[in-house]
Formats: C-alpha cells, sequence, structure tokens
C-alpha cells in the first residue's frame, strides 16, 4: 500500500471516529436532518474503517509471529503463520483499495437500453434483435424487469431499433459498459453463396435519473405529437392514439413510447427517456472536452468504438478494450455475460487504482 493511499485511508478512519462521537451529541440527535446526514455518512465509512482495523490487527499479529521465526522450536510452526498472515494482508490491502475508489452514484439506477442496427442492412437488424434477446436473457437471470418503450421491426427479422426499460437491482451498475459499437462476423441466413459478412449494431446505456439530477426541460422546446401505436398488442392497440412521440426541438433528438394502453404513462416514460438521452449527451460532450484516454469509457462513451466482435464461425467473442477472447460465443447469446461484465468491472477499477494513486 503506497503511503499516500495509506494517508486517506486514516483520514477516513479519524473521520469516521468523529462522526461516532457527533451522533452521540444532544443537538445532533435534536436536529432530524443533520442526524440523517451524518448517520449515512458514518455508515458510508464504516466499512472503510472495520477493514483498517483488522488489517491494523493482522499486521500486529505478523509482526509477533515474525518475532517466533528466531526460535528454533517455534520456528516450523511460526513459518506457516507468516505465509497465512502475508496472505491475508495482501487481500486486506486488495480490499481497502476498493473501498477508497468513488462510488459511482448511478451504479443502482434502472437504465434505459437502446440498439440499433448499424452497417450490414438485414443482417444488421437481425443482429441488433440477437443482442436485445441477449440483454432480455440476462436481465432474466438476474431477475430484472425489461419493458419495450418502441421498437421498428427489420424487413428480414431483429429490429432496426430498440428502445427499452430496464429495471431492478444495480442494473446500471452490470451494463454501464456495454455502450459502443457491437460487430457481429458470420453468414448470414440471407447469403446463398456463404460467405462470412461483417455488420454492426450500436448499443446505448443511459442510467434513469433520480429527481436529484433532474433536467430541467422548457416546454416552449418540446413538441408532443400522439399516434396510434402499431405491432403486437391485437385489437386493442390501434384503436386510441395512446403512443407519444416527443420532439426536443433545440438538440433534435425524437423519443417515441408506445408500449402502455395509457397515454400518460407513455408521455412520463418518454419524457423520462428524453431527459436521460439529454443528460448522455452533455455528458459524452464533457468526455470529449476532457478527452481521457480511457479504455471503458463508461455509459456514454463514444458509441462509434468498436468495442466487442463476435465471430459466430470460430465461436469467439472478443472485447478489444480489454482484449479478452472467450470461445463461449452460444452460452453468450443466451445472455451468458457474467465473465465479459466482472473482467470490465475488475479493468475499470484497477484503472481508477491506478488514477488514485497517481493522485497521493
Amino acid at each position: 500500500m503506497t503511503p499516500s493511499i495509506r494517508r486517506k485511508l486514516e483520514a477516513l478512519s479519524e473521520r469516521h471516529e468523529e462522526l461516532g462521537r457527533l451522533l452521540a451529541e444532544p443537538e445532533v440527535l435534536a436536529d432530524g436532518q443533520r442526524f440523517r446526514e451524518l448517520s449515512r455518512e458514518y455508515a458510508q465509512l464504516e466499512p472503510v474503517a472495520a477493514t483498517l482495523r483488522e488489517h491494523e490487527r493482522a499486521a500486529r499479529e505478523l509482526a509477533e509471529t515474525r518475532a517466533m521465526l528466531a526460535d528454533p522450536e517455534l520456528r516450523e510452526m511460526a513459518a506457516d503463520d507468516v505465509a497465512r498472515l502475508e496472505a491475508r494482508l495482501a487481500e486486506l490491502d486488495g480490499e481497502l483499495q476498493l473501498l477508497l475508489l468513488p462510488k459511482d452514484p448511478r451504479d443502482e439506477a434502472n437504465l434505459f437500453l437502446e440498439v440499433r442496427a448499424g452497417t450490414g442492412g438485414d443482417e444488421a437488424a437481425i443482429f441488433a434483435g440477437d443482442l436485445f434477446r441477449m440483454y432480455a436473457r440476462y436481465a432474466e437471470r438476474r431477475r430484472w424487469h425489461v419493458e419495450v418503450l418502441s421498437e421498428s421491426p427489420g424487413e428480414h427479422g431483429g429490429y432496426k431499433e430498440i428502445v427499452a426499460r430496464v429495471e431492478g437491482k444495480g442494473a446500471y451498475s452490470r451494463l454501464k459498459f456495454e455502450s459502443g459499437t457491437h460487430r457481429v462476423q458470420r453468414v448470414p441466413e440471407t447469403e446463398s453463396q456463404g460467405r462470412i459478412h461483417t455488420s454492426a449494431a450500436t448499443v446505448a446505456i443511459l442510467p434513469e435519473m433520480d429527481e436529484i439530477e433532474d433536467v430541467e426541460l422548457n416546454p416552449a422546446d418540446l413538441r408532443i405529437d400522439t399516434f396510434r401505436a402499431s405491432g403486437a398488442g391485437g385489437q386493442h392497440v390501434n384503436k386510441t392514439d395512446s403512443a407519444i412521440r416527443i420532439t426536443h426541438l433545440p438538440s433534435g433528438i425524437v423519443v417515441e413510447c408506445q408500449d402502455e394502453r395509457s397515454q400518460h404513462k407513455n408521455r412520463a416514460r418518454a419524457m423520462s427517456l428524453l431527459k436521460a438521452r439529454l443528460l448522455d449527451e452533455a455528458q459524452g460532450k464533457q468526455a470529449a472536452a476532457q478527452a481521457q484516454e480511457r479504455r471503458l469509457q463508461v455509459g456514454s462513451g463514444d458509441r462509434s468504438q468498436r468495442i466487442r466482435t463476435y465471430n459466430f464461425p470460430q465461436g469467439r467473442v472478443t472485447d478489444h478494450r480489454v482484449n479478452l477472447t472467450l470461445y463461449r460465443l452460444p452460452e453468450i447469446m443466451q445472455g451468458d455475460l457474467d465473465e465479459l461484465v466482472d473482467t470490465l468491472t475488475r479493468e475499470h477499477q484497477a484503472d481508477e487504482l491506478k488514477s488514485l494513486a497517481g493522485h497521493g
């Protein structure tokens, strides 16, 4: 552990102690809001303080055990203990460093998932459909709820574009590295010659926003149209103008929601999606201005960046950002994404730790 990281940890531990004292003071107990704020901060620092205490205990024990190595009778037993304690200290070191990383406040958020066919015509639309199904199956495995807000089917299957809302614990934290261009290499069903084609689809993952970070919208900037929803839904769907299209005139962003039978619900969903897109665009510009050399752009990373290739003839999936190749393409297309997601999360943490150590 570097001295700068150690200093940061000690400062947080001292703050935790100070908060413990403050929370016992009568004037804090009498002020409901201050008590809540300090309690929240105390709870956030608890894991750091507890892990640091354990680290110090293990370090003391290690020093005592090392002293026993000098005693010929105790040497053998002490050597085993030294190895065990050294391994435990290394483990605690890693845990403490991860606890220092800033938490992404959006990690627990629900999200909007947008998949669009890119280059490659019919085959790109079919692939967009495959990607959507992959995410829907992953959501199912994690018991998240998926609702399709709007869809534009491809002529030979799949989607030119599909937008859905995914609701579930930690959804954004698991899928936030999926934004970007996904490329597929395979022989299309529509191809009689058996040649391998390359086509692409883009994925965008936008966190659904909290009221706290709400985007101000001027009603004069919005054009709201109602229309009849098309597609699945049987007889009911086409009888009422329940689908909503909102155009944000200054940016030209258009969102649609045609899933709910109630116009009121569709309008609320469409407004929420529009705000998420506007925030995403603002953050995208900010990230471009900072021009960080990051391998893993979160969320509003450069959508034109090719992040992953799915090669069907060889049964492999490659994530280009972390040079990870897995020969498990059928399982991944069935929604078995945990190995990819875990690797991306670990690499992102490693990047963050590097910059944390650099700023020390």
